[in-house]
């Protein structure tokens, strides 16, 4: 089964079948999943909060990181896609027990690097929590 399939087949379930321990850690709920665009869906766990009982940013950051590398695993490519930098703008909170949604896109997709783009938005996507945006390099195996 390729991996597109994989994910899809997982739509409105946790993904069990990711080869990330991390994205199992995460523990996100495929929304949808459509070659080269993402939709997972994350509860905020207490042990994601910083200080001041909001989303930590290095969570969020690694959400985007992780649901953009599923992004590359969705493409079914043969070459091992690996992040090179990772832009990330905050621009509200989220709260434990908060659900939040992460999308991606593809903006560019060339022969050697990938440009992806990841938005977490609040359950009902009336608030945008944070975009990032990251530029991938395929390593051939």
């Amino acid at each position: 089964m390729d991996r597109l399939a994989q994910l899809k087949q997982h739509i409105g379930k946790e993904f069990t079948q990711s080869p990330s321990p991390f994205m199992k850690w995460l523990n996100p709920v495929i929304l949808s999943a459509e070659e080269g665009q993402l939709e997972f869906q994350y509860i905020i766990r207490h042990e994601w909060l910083n200080p001041a009982g909001n989303l930590h940013g290095g969570i969020t950051a690694a959400i985007i990181d992780d649901i953009i590398g599923a992004t590359m695993f969705s493409l079914n490519e043969n070459s091992f896609i690996t992040t090179i930098n990772n832009v990330i703008d905050y621009f509200s909170t989220a709260k434990e027990n908060d659900i939040i949604v992460a999308e991606t896109t593809i903006i560019k997709r060339g022969k050697q690097f990938v440009n992806a783009q990841c938005e977490i938005w609040n359950s009902d996507k009336t608030r945008i929590i944070a975009r990032g945006t990251s530029n991938l390099f395929k390593i051939n195996n």
